[in-house]
């Protein structure tokens, strides 16, 4: 059994950083890309960045140069680090891997860290 367990979320003033984690545990024979997405109220759930195992990465426009997703390999754990922070980020953020066990390669999600911006 896989898990994906987040943590970092919480509430920060307009123009601050957060980091959050992600830690990937269980029967794991390897993990293929890592990301986040976010879903805010009343909207759809978005893509925010994604790293492959090779380190290649992939943002939303609406996050770019304030945004930088990064990996641990060793740790099987994906950051966010999240500068310059916007109301507008304001969203449950949601942790997702494509990751291989010994029988099966399917995507995960974790339960979701809230992140609030607001003065």
């Amino acid at each position: 059994q896989v898990q994906l367990a987040e943590s970092g979320g919480g509430l920060v003033q307009p123009g601050g950083s957060l980091r959050l984690s992600c830690a990937a545990s269980g029967s794991i024979f390897n993990i293929h890309y890592m990301g986040w997405s976010r879903q805010a109220p009343g909207k759809q759930r978005e893509l925010v960045a994604v790293m492959s195992s090779g380190g290649s990465t992939n943002y939303a426009d609406s996050v770019k140069g304030r945004f930088a997703i990064s990996r641990d390999n060793a740790k099987n754990t994906v950051y966010l680090q999240m500068n310059s922070l916007k109301p507008e980020d304001t969203a449950v953020y949601y942790c997702n891997a494509a990751i291989a066990t010994l029988t099966t390669l399917r995507d995960y999600w974790g339960q979701g860290t809230q992140v609030t911006v607001s003065s």
